[in-house]
């Protein structure tokens, strides 16, 4: 067998940045990892082309064909017009995905980052090994900066894996926002996926060392075997969503998750032939501290061991240090700090406006009310002398009953209906369990199916919960108690639907589209029902939504609500508490409505924080907690025991804090004052789990209020120990500017469009009162051009289209960031066709106008300059290479004689957007083009000397942001070299002569 030799690898492979010449055109030569330099690959760009048509090279099959080449510079036969002198400006800076300045990540990213999300960001940078807690309260965007932290050090080289922890029911908001938001192809990891996953990846290998980016569920890694394999293949990168749902806990499956993310965080991992490293873990909640100190400390443990025990450390010098030094590790805004600190340059949240509203039961429902819960209190009472287990029966179904009869008619037959959870067998039919078994499995799943989830997050179960026990003597009173509820539907015998239905016309009227939240599947269904025949079906559309749907199905039911307001209807949501986490309602909702008051007030503002968030473009938000007042016992006690006790609290202290201790056994004792009167001895079945006298209802209520009054102090104590801010808003701001200057802002976006649009002869006009929203018909998009109209309808990109410049985005309406599809295919698009010279009347690279801007002979140049980016990362035993990095910029100059002067913004937009007054003559425009063509031989020396500067400043920006400057007693732990490529790309010429004076 004859062996074909392979052929000769040439040294000279292209250095990043260098323009080369194969396969008949030009490209741009990209960095190649330390991959692709083990399989012989070269990576290369198109010079018009964006990433998607990125093409890879084999160097031993075709190096020898690859060509030094260099950039053409404007053909003065190809002018155009001064217009589209911007319109080309705006395409190339656009493009730009490797655009200079300090991060290397949001020219990836389909979002504008604000700048007080940059904070968690530039923290993180500073650490040799990421360490932070990011506790920002709800709606403040907390995915958004975690992702930018990920995003970040994927694209400096530093992690090639990505792993996000998060509860069942947030999976597939994470894997929408990495896909959609930040370009990380992510897969979910759950019980009903990691075996299709398994076979499809080879053989030995697990998920995580084929699939980079993985977003996987607690459920899943509650296995031991699975927790093994995670903790063996989880790579560099962790994000761990709802952290205080692994805060450590005596036993329990809290003990087993913080084990696990102990494991995560002290285990090191191989990154090199002879180099590990601990991961970067990012833990993100909204409650940071719910008042179990232990386990908040042991929180804090994970971020740096020296912080275990800092809550209860003795005042003194050491406890100082650790908190100053804190503040590098954990950040925790509000709302109203933004607006304090960053003032308009933080965000434009809404203003949350909030009332209760009171119905009264009357009639056949205060009978009906009253007779189920006496039936509930004799249930609970009949069980006194019996087992333990058939008391908590009792007790759960009178809960049930309690919590279903305050809800909805259709929740209150429902649970009437339906028998308490079969407890009597387990999953394999034994029938031989004894009553402590049972019991256990009675307290776990009655708990989830009757509260609210307090503990360990959100609850799942919305089917209204048995309270059926199967006494015989009762069958008659339950048929009597389940007719007369089927009776009373309907606002003519509900008082709480009519109230509900007076309060939503008020809401209507000024203009607000609301969200209805529901903790029961059957009221959910009972009010969409009511709705559709209450409102005016021609101008509103009502839709239900609840937690039997799958997720992909929720978002469609809610894109289908927002195409409406398109359509000039009015969207109106019921929904159960399966929307109230892990979805974003802010585009098209603005008001809640808590239908069914929650158990657990942190559910309240959860629900509050679907519309209340970054993104919300209405100035006020609306939310209404109904309720029945003294009419309902129940809405009274939790209203007052609870809610109330807890906006007292936030009011107070501007944060919301979750119920003391046990949020279950609290509330368990709240309505043991309904169900066993005020001054009874409390059922021994009971076991609240709390500290102090529980014998009678009396001393619970003392017991209760001294729970609330230890959760405000340690509140208040914490908000001293954890006000450190390590960044000052000025730091932030000063990136946030130099990022939109190197990428291109929201102005930039806007004009690419709107522009190209026109250009295209494409109809585009602003609509609504709104700056920023535009309506575009890209059906009138011209026969020639067919291969941009297949380019944007593989993009779904075609019809009547609304577009948003600004966030927040009107509902209805696209929100254009610089890598949305329609944004990527214009800049290509127009690029492409000016740098081949094909279409100057497009875009052209070349132009001379007469105008009032200028008082002399104006030269502008738009140039290209690109740097290659060396860096080094200390390993503790010396440095190690991480991939080099092509760093791009889009520059307007003007020419001074023999020297190049770079333009600031406004300066060069004013000047690039300068209108003509009068002709010139096209004989006199191409030889004034020529000469100052040829005059570019002349300004190599400024040119090179131009990209030396630019590229020490992309050098000092990337040293910048590493800098330990905040840590004391470190040393710089990265180095950086950035050296420019050898041309510099000359990409628009541009003459600009004062108008002739009369």
């Amino acid at each position: 067998m004859t062996l074909t030799p392979t052929p000769a690898v040439p040294i000279d492979i292209p250095s990043p940045g260098s323009i080369v010449k194969v396969r008949g055109r030009e490209w741009i030569a990209l960095p190649q990892s330390s991959t692709e330099k083990q399989e012989q690959v070269l990576k290369l760009r198109p010079l018009g082309g964006g990433d998607q048509t990125i093409a890879t090279l084999y160097w031993p099959l075709e190096g020898a064909a690859v060509k030094p080449a260099s950039f053409d510079p404007p053909d003065p036969a190809q002018s155009g017009s001064q217009s589209s002198a911007l319109l080309l400006r705006d395409a190339l800076l656009l493009k730009l995905r490797a655009g200079a300045g300090p991060f290397r990540s949001l020219g990836n990213v389909a979002l504008e980052p604000r700048p007080y999300q940059l904070v968690p960001l530039l923290m993180a940078l500073k650490q040799a090994v990421t360490r932070v807690l990011i506790a920002d309260e709800v709606g403040l965007g907390k995915t958004v900066e975690a992702l930018l932290i990920a995003r970040e050090l994927f694209d400096r080289g530093e992690i090639r894996q990505i792993t996000v922890i998060c509860p069942p029911h947030l999976c597939e908001k994470w894997r929408a926002d990495m896909i959609g938001q930040f370009n990380l192809a992510a897969e979910v990891v759950r019980p009903g996926t990691a075996k299709k996953l398994e076979d499809e990846i080879p053989f030995g290998k697990s998920i995580f060392e084929v699939i980079p980016f993985t977003v996987v569920s607690l459920d899943w890694i509650k296995s031991d075997r699975n927790r093994e394999t995670f903790l063996q293949g989880c790579g560099e990168f962790v994000i761990v969503d709802e952290a205080h749902t692994c805060a450590a806990r005596k036993g329990g499956k809290r003990q087993k998750r913080f084990e696990l993310l102990r494991a995560l965080s002290e285990r090191e991992i191989q990154t090199g032939a002879d180099q590990k490293t601990k991961r970067h873990i990012v833990l993100l909640t909204a409650t940071p501290h719910s008042g179990d100190t232990e386990a908040f400390d042991n929180l804090l443990a994970l971020l740096d061991p020296k912080f275990s025990g800092l809550s209860e450390m003795p005042e003194g010098q050491r406890r100082k240090d650790l908190r100053d030094d804190l503040g590098n590790y954990f950040v925790q805004r509000r709302r109203q700090d933004l607006k304090e600190e960053w003032g308009t340059n933080g965000a434009d949240f809404p203003d949350r406006e909030t009332r209760e509203a009171e119905y009264k039961l009357s009639g056949d429902w205060a009978e009906l009310f009253h007779d189920v819960l006496g039936y509930a209190k004799d249930l609970v009472q009949r069980s006194a002398g019996e087992s333990k287990l058939r008391q908590r029966m009792s007790w759960w179904a009178a809960l049930a009953l309690l919590r279903c009869v305050s809800s909805s008619p259709a929740a209150a037959s429902a649970s009437l209906r339906t028998k308490l959870l079969n407890l009597q067998t387990d999953a394999n039919g034994d029938r031989d369990r004894d009553d402590n078994q049972i019991a256990a499995d009675l307290e776990a799943m009655a708990s989830l199916a009757v509260l609210d989830g307090a503990d360990e997050g959100f609850s799942g179960e919305e089917a209204a919960p048995g309270a059926d026990l199967a006494i015989a003597e009762d069958a008659e009173q339950l048929q009597d108690l389940i007719a007369r509820a089927d009776l009373l539907r309907g606002k003519a015998h509900d008082p709480k639907l009519k109230q509900l239905i007076k309060e939503l016309n008020a809401l209507l009227k000024e203009g607000f589209r609301p969200v209805i939240f529901c903790r029961f599947r059957p009221t959910a269904y009972y009010l969409a029902e009511q709705l559709k025949e209450a409102l005016p079906k021609r101008s509103h559309v009502v839709q239900a939504v609840t937690g039997d749907l799958p997720p992909e199905e929720r978002v469609l039911r809610i894109q289908e609500l927002e195409a409406e307001v398109a359509n000039e209807k009015v969207p109106v949501l019921v929904a159960t508490d399966c929307l109230s986490e892990g979805i974003d309602l802010q585009h098209t909702f603005d008001a809640v409505v808590h239908y069914d008051l929650c158990w657990n007030p942190t559910r309240h503002e959860q629900r509050e924080g679907r519309v209340d968030r970054f993104g919300q473009a209405r100035t006020a938000v609306r939310a209404l907690m109904l309720h029945g007042g003294s009419s309902n016992p129940v809405d009274d006690r939790v209203r007052t025991v609870i809610l109330e006790k807890e906006k007292t609290i936030r009011k107070e202290l501007g944060v919301s804090v979750p119920i003391p201790g046990n949020a279950n056994s609290i509330t368990q004792a709240v309505l043991s004052n309904i169900l066993q009167g005020p001054a009874q001895t409390i059922q021994g079945s009971l076991d609240l789990e709390l500290a102090g006298d529980t014998t009678t209802q009396l001393a619970l209520d003392a017991t209760i209020e001294a729970e609330w009054t230890s959760a405000k102090d340690n509140a208040k104590k914490n908000q001293a120990i954890f006000a450190q801010r390590s960044l000052k808003p000025e730091e932030a701001l000063g990136e946030w500017e130099r990022m939109k200057e190197s990428l291109g802002s929201e102005d930039a976006v806007e004009r690419l469009v709107v522009n190209a649009s026109r250009r295209l002869n494409l109809p585009i006009g602003p609509i609504g009162a709104s700056p920023g929203t535009w309506e575009l018909d890209l059906s009138r998009l011209e026969d020639d051009r067919t291969a941009l109209r297949e380019r944007l309808r593989n993009h779904d990109l075609e019809g009547r289209l609304r577009l948003c410049f600004r966030s927040p985005a009107q509902a209805g309406s696209q929100l254009l960031s610089r890598s949305h599809p329609l944004v990527v295919e214009l800049a290509d698009f127009v690029a492409e066709r000016a740098l081949s010279g094909l279409e100057p009347e497009l875009a052209a690279r070349a132009s001379v106008i007469r105008t009032k801007v200028v008082s002399r002979r104006t030269q502008l140049l738009v140039l290209r300059l690109r740097h290659q980016l060396h860096q080094d990362r200390w390993t503790g035993n010396g440095y190690d290479a991480l991939p080099d990095l092509l760093v791009e910029e889009c520059l307007t100059v003007e020419v001074k004689e023999q020297s190049v002067e770079p333009l600031e913004g406004a300066t060069a937009l004013e000047l690039l957007e300068a209108a003509p007054t009068g002709n010139v003559d096209p004989g006199q425009r191409q030889q004034w083009l020529k000469d100052a063509v040829a005059g570019l031989d002349a300004l190599q020396p400024a040119l090179k000397a131009l990209a030396e500067r630019r590229a020490q400043l992309a050098e000092d920006d990337h040293r910048r942001v590493r800098e330990a400057s905040l840590r004391r007693g470190e040393s710089l732990r990265m180095r950086f070299n950035c050296e420019p490529a050898p041309a510099v790309d000359v990409i628009g010429l541009f003459l600009l002569l004062p108008a002739p004076t009369l």
